[in-house]
């Protein structure tokens, strides 16, 4: 051997053996995974159903089905967070907990990260190509989501309920007591209705419509095209209304649903994708969510548009 060769074999050597070492010891640094009982799957048909196991239940089921090398630690790590974010937004083993309603918005959710292409993980199907989404695949998920949606002209209820609402807005109608604030400290802003409106979308798998408005800064913003990122100030208001439609298709606003809002704002809140997030329901503007962490929830929606900071609103160009 070399005489340059002995220093670098006395170097390399022991830092080799080192690594190895501690590669065997953080093995036995696992974080618990279990699956817990299914007490409600999700039922759907057949290839919907089929498509659904593969792609999505690794991550959101109690049906776990960890690989050998999903278990070599430091990837079991990740592995096991993700599957413990994932069961929390989604979980298809306790399916039948949730009300119909809530189901078919998971669903909708769901296909649209899959539309998106935020779910599967690209980090995931990558490991597990098996579990990647197919064009035809889509097409299965989207036909059933659809036919999911049976939104026949506006019933008597909703009209009830709507002018029930009405007659409540009157001038002098009560108002809450105190100005209700979210758990994460965002308080309702009535001033939304004096904004702009900015653009329109529509939830038809539950009969919704909505309407975007945006502050001074949002306006301004698009005006000088200068929306990704957004600047600091900037504020959206979403109002969710049901959709009303008579015979001849015509739609309008029923009952009050919702507001949310996002304020941007990057440095108070960072940790949140430097967006505050909001939401208020019913005409009683009840705070959503129980701790903070429920913007979790609203980061996990967006996801999709990271690359767009983090905003499904386009505009509407005039």
């Amino acid at each position: 051997m070399s005489a340059v060769a002995k220093p670098f074999r006395r170097l390399f050597l022991p830092a080799g053996a080192m690594l190895g070492a501690a590669f065997v010891g953080i093995q036995f640094v696992h974080p618990p995974l279990e699956n817990p009982p299914v007490t409600g799957d999700f039922q759907a048909p057949v290839a919907v159903k089929s498509i659904v196991q593969r792609a999505c239940y690794d991550c959101h089921s109690n049906q776990t089905n960890l690989r050998w090398f999903d278990k070599v630690a430091p990837v079991y790590w990740q592995v096991a967070d993700h599957v413990k974010d994932g069961r929390a937004g989604l979980n298809f083993s306790t399916w039948q907990s949730l009300p119909p309603a809530d189901q078919k918005a998971k669903l909708w959710e769901a296909v649209n990260q899959i539309i998106a292409g935020a779910m599967p993980l690209n980090e995931y199907t990558l490991a597990h190509p098996a579990a990647k989404v197919s064009a035809q695949d889509v097409a299965v998920l989207k036909q059933y989501v659809a036919s999911l949606a049976k939104n026949p002209p506006a019933d008597t209820a909703k009209l009830n309920a709507a002018d029930r609402q009405y007659r409540h807005w009157q001038p002098g109608a009560a108002q809450p007591a105190a100005v209700p604030v979210a758990p994460n400290g965002i308080a309702y802003l009535p001033d939304y209705k004096n904004w702009q409106a900015i653009s329109t979308t529509e939830r038809f798998d539950n009969g919704t419509m909505r309407v975007i408005f945006g502050n001074a800064v949002a306006v301004k913003a698009i005006r000088d095209k200068h929306i990704n990122p957004w600047p600091n100030g900037t504020a959206f208001a979403k109002v969710a209304w049901d959709q009303l439609a008579d015979a001849q298709g015509n739609v309008r606003p029923g009952a009050f649903k919702q507001v949310e809002y996002m304020l941007k704002d990057d440095q108070k809140y960072a940790a949140t994708k430097g967006w505050g997030w909001a939401r208020f329901k019913t005409p009683k503007l009840v705070p959503y969510g129980k701790t903070a962490l429920f913007t979790t929830e609203c980061i996990r929606c967006h996801q999709p548009m990271k690359n767009n900071d983090f905003v499904f609103t386009q505009p509407l160009s005039h």
